[in-house]
């Protein structure tokens, strides 16, 4: 599916509900085949329909802020069971190495704060609490991150979407260009990282 396609999400929402967006947020969160999924643009495209009243507002953040937390929550205990027989792993058509190391060097850098910053990052949203396990991050410094990083991703991307039309009227006639935006603005902070990384520290 192409998940560009404000069209596609839309009626991949409509059609799953909120059980599907519940799945998809969690498996985006914490399962490594779960980095193709579409979160943040999901998140922004249900808060649209429920502006439109196909959706409860306060079931879905409900909804988004439990599977968050609970993917990243399987993430963590995935990475701290399975630990480094990850990073040995082959590459194959859903795990590719390079996004667990990615993640790996993300959260060297920024500690327990990686697990907010992830949030916003796409691939790396999914690979980080699998990291924060594997690294045996103490548990309750864990979840406290979890808890506020997953409040915040909910709270801003949903909301934007529940609130856009209020703002700009007739927004939802280019929901396919502001998801390429949002697509866009996402990934400038994994950009950034790999240029540093590769650049500016040469």
């Amino acid at each position: 599916m192409d998940w560009f396609s404000g069209e596609n999400l839309i009626e991949l929402i409509k059609t799953v509900g909120y059980l599907g967006v519940f799945g998809i947020v969690f498996a985006e969160s914490g399962l490594f085949i779960g980095f193709f999924l579409p979160g943040d643009s999901l998140l922004f495209t249900a808060g649209l329909l429920a502006s439109q009243g196909y959706l409860n507002i306060a079931t879905l953040l409900l909804v988004v802020f439990v599977g968050a937390v609970l993917g990243d929550n399987f993430g963590y205990a995935f990475g701290k069971t399975v630990g480094p027989k990850l990073f040995r792993r082959e590459n194959s058509i859903l795990f590719h190495k390079k996004n667990l190391i990615r993640a790996h060097n993300f959260y060297k850098q920024y500690g327990p704060m990686t697990i907010i910053l992830a949030r916003f990052i796409p691939v790396v949203r999914t690979f980080a609490p699998i990291v924060a396990g594997i690294g045996q991050m103490q548990y309750k410094t864990f979840v406290f991150y979890n808890i506020f990083g997953g409040l915040l991703w909910t709270l801003s991307l949903t909301l934007s979407g529940f609130y856009l039309t209020q703002v700009i009227p007739g927004a939802e006639s280019y929901i396919t260009w502001i998801i390429i935006g949002i697509i866009v603005v996402s990934v400038i902070p994994a950009i950034w990282h790999l240029l540093k990384e590769h650049y500016i520290k040469k």
